[in-house]
Parts: structure tokens; sequence; C-alpha cells
């Protein structure tokens, strides 16, 4: 029998710079997203750059946000299975991959996730030739369940919603014992390389789009973020690094505000929000916690997504710019984007202030929920969607603000004990070991290390992963 020799990708610096990949790979990953988007070959195309090396952004028209800041957004839409997400899954698998830690000839990974993450471990599970499973909240949209299976993973509902993350960590803690030689779980909420994902190229790809396309005063104000694994917002560690003055936001559901108030509840910002603090979570460098409504975001989301709503915004903004962005969104993009609005409004920023939010995923994770808001709202007319532009976005008030004090950040990190000391498994002594800035360098400094690995890995296998990359 063959042996079963697991499949990479790129380093941290292709993912960040692609232009740097061997320029046959990249012609020949740049033709199979299109033609073969499952071709393992695909795994180079995980970047906020397209195949021309632009980044993947759009500044948001003033005249919809209502702030004289600009509000940047970074969309993941045509990232390998419609979401950035893919880019922490892989970088989690392929850091444990070169280090030995998994098998593709003896284990089944276990990806627990409420969406995004879910789907992008089944997407690199299979192209890198690996068998998994992805735990999932029964709640979630039925494009999530649809998708993971679409890529070759099996999934496991577990009770509740967004919010009901212990309930995936029990199922995950039970395969786990019931298999310990053959079960690994690849825990988002707790794998570092899901934060060097994020702080080496979300974090300098934001530090390159304002100084690239000199947009305002090409520095970052700052970042406003939701928080679910707390992957994406550690970008904000990097970009903090380049402009010190850069307030790093974490955005919550006002229906969970966990950070903000030690809060729980449910809510439907699909991908954020689970009633803990991750262990990957820099909560000592974060300034501030900003709630918004779930259902605000999706009422706004309805707006870009029917023609009504589109109509109505086509009369005072830009018809190619709303075309344009109206596919870019989920939830969560939206709900980051009145964050951005309110931190806007609080920190009253200027004309050539920046502010980044990142569109995670897009509309095509939503439709059932966009049928499910049609169904309890009614149908969008012109007059509800002025109502909502207004209300939610040009008229938002800074409210529901939590500044990132000594004290607010102290309770903060000290929500992490009951999850992940009492719950989990992890000691008093690396929890306390968080508190300095120190110990989170160290995770970043690992990012080239990881990148020395993964070329002597792909140097020792080229044979191998060339007759895959190109199907010889």
């Amino acid at each position: 029998m063959v042996k079963k020799i697991p499949i990479v990708g790129p380093t941290f610096e292709e993912m960040l710079h692609p232009e740097k990949i061997d320029p046959e790979i990249r012609q020949r990953a740049i033709e199979m997203k299109k033609k073969d988007p499952l071709h393992p070959i695909n795994l180079f195309n995980i970047s906020w750059k397209d195949e021309n090396n632009e980044i993947r952004h759009f500044v948001l028209p003033k005249e919809l946000t209502g702030v004289n800041a600009n509000i940047i957004v970074l969309y993941a839409k045509d990232f390998p299975s419609g979401s950035h997400k893919v880019g922490a899954t892989y970088s989690v698998l392929m850091e444990k991959t070169i280090r030995h830690e998994v098998d593709p000839e003896k284990h089944k990974l276990v990806w627990p996730s409420t969406g995004n993450y879910g789907i992008g471990g089944a997407f690199v599970s299979s192209r890198m030739n690996y068998d998994s499973l992805v735990i999932l909240p029964e709640e979630m949209s039925q494009e999530r369940f649809d998708i993971i299976r679409k890529y070759g993973s099996d999934v496991i509902p577990t009770p509740g919603c967004e919010s009901n993350v212990k309930e995936i960590y029990d199922k995950c803690n039970e395969l786990k014992r019931n298999d310990p030689e053959h079960i690994r779980v690849l825990n988002q909420f707790e794998e570092f390389a899901n934060y060097r994902f994020h702080y080496y190229v979300t974090g300098n790809t934001m530090i390159e789009t304002v100084r690239r396309y000199h947009i305002g005063n090409e520095r970052v104000a700052a970042i406003v973020l939701g928080v679910g694994s707390a992957g994406t917002i550690a970008s904000g560690d990097r970009v903090k690094q380049e402009f010190p003055e850069t307030k790093i936001v974490a955005m919550e559901p006002v229906q969970c505000p966990t950070i903000a108030l030690n809060g729980y509840g449910g809510h439907d910002i699909q991908g954020i929000g689970d009633k803990h603090v991750t262990w990957i979570h820099n909560v000592m460098n974060n300034d501030a916690v900003v709630l918004v409504d779930d259902v605000d975001s999706k009422k706004m989301l309805q707006v870009l997504y029917e023609e009504e709503g589109k109509k109505f915004l086509k009369e005072f903004i830009n018809p190619d710019i709303v075309d344009y962005i109206s596919d870019k969104f989920g939830i969560s993009g939206i709900a980051n984007v009145i964050g951005a609005i309110k931190i806007a409004k609080f920190y009253n920023f200027k004309d050539d202030e920046n502010i980044f939010v990142v569109a995670t995923d897009n509309i095509d994770r939503y439709h059932s929920v966009m049928k499910q808001m049609a169904e309890t709202y009614g149908k969008l007319d012109r007059a509800e969607a002025k109502s909502r532009v207004e209300r939610i976005f040009l008229y938002q008030e800074a409210s529901g603000i939590f500044e990132g004090d000594k004290y607010n950040r102290e309770r903060w990190h000290n929500l992490k004990y009951y999850t992940w000391v009492e719950q989990q498994g992890k000691t008093v002594e690396e929890l306390d070991a968080q508190k300095d800035q120190s110990y989170w360098i160290k995770q970043q400094e690992k990012v080239h290390e990881t990148n020395k690995l993964l070329e002597e890995y792909r140097n020792e296998h080229i044979e191998e992963l060339r007759k895959v990359w190109f199907d010889k």
C-alpha cells in the first residue's frame, strides 16, 4: 500500500507575499483556482492578495458610514473555501505536520468550530491528505453543514447556537477519551498557529494596505474585529508594533457580552462571541470592547443583499460601488462595520484616520438566514431600507464601549482561568505568563522558525509534492 504523504503549501512569508512563491507553482495555483478549486495546489492561493498581487480591500463610502474616518474592509470572499479561516486552519495543520505531531496514516483530525474554521478545516484536511471531522453547533446555517460535507469531511452537530462552545469542547473531549491513539483535536481557540497566521499575514497586510494605496494618513487608528477564536484580532498586535497609537478593539454581540460584562447568552453573529475568553487572545494588549446587536447586523446584511436595499443605496452611493460590496459581507463583517462606526464616533477620529475591519466570509453562507429574516420581518421595501441605513449606520450611537484600563484588562485576562485551567487542563503558571507581552513575542517569533521548517520539509519531499501539485 502506498504511504499517504502529507501535502503542504506556502510558508507564512509566501501567504503574505505570494509573489515570492515559485513562479511555476504560483501560475499553476492561479489556473486551478477556477478550473479545479478543490485541487491541493489551491493551498498556494491562501493570501489576502489576488493573482495580480492586489490586496483584496475597499474603503466604505462615507455617505454610508456617516463618520469622518476611513473604514477599510479586508474581504475574504476570494480565499479558498470563501473565508480567511482557511489560512488559520492551514497554518495549524501545516505546523503540526512539519513538526510530526500528526500523521495521515494514523490520525483523524477533529476541528471544533462554529462555522468557518470547520469549513476551512474540512478544506485543508482533504487537500493535505488527512481524514477529518468537524464539530459544529446544530443551529448554524445549513450552508455551513453542506459546504463541510462537500469538502470531504464528516460533521457532528452539537446542541445550541453560536454561543455554545462548551458543548463543542465536551464532544471533542469525549471523542479523544474514546480513541486517544487516533483522535487529534485541532482547537482554534488554543492553537497559536491561528494567532501567528493573523499576526504575520493579516497584520502585515493591513500595514501594507494603508501605505501602498496611500489611504488617509497611511497609519492605522483602530482595528475593530469580532472575537470568536480571537485569531483575526492578533493582527492588531502586529499593527500596534508599527503604529503604537492603534486601538485594538474587540467586538462582541450585545446578546453575549462575555469580555465586556462577564456576560452570557445566545446570539446569531455566526463566528464570534462564545461565552469564554480564548487562550490565544492577547487581552492585555486590547484597548476596548464594543457591543453590537446581532439583529441589526442581519438587518443591514439584508439591505446589502436584497434588490430593494441595493436600489435605495444607489440613490446616494455610486451604483458600481454598491454592486461591488454587496456580496462581500457575512453577518460578522457587517457587525464589525457597526462596531467601527461606534468607535469612530467614540474617539472622534478625523478625516485622514483609518479603521480596519475584516469581512470574514460572504453572503453565500447566509442565504437561508436571509430567507428567515424575510419571513420574520417581512419584505424589505424602500422605507424599511432607509430606516435601517439611518438608524444602524448613519445615526449609530457610540454606546456599549468598555475601554481597556488596567483593571478591565486584568478582568478580561482572569476570565481565562475558568475555561482553560479548571476545564481544559492548562496551568496557572502559563496563564500568569500571558500577562507579560514577552509571552506573546515568543509566539510571534516562531513564524520564522516555522518558515524554515516548512522549506526543509518541502525540499525533503519535493518529488512527491510536485507529483501532486502538477498531477504527474
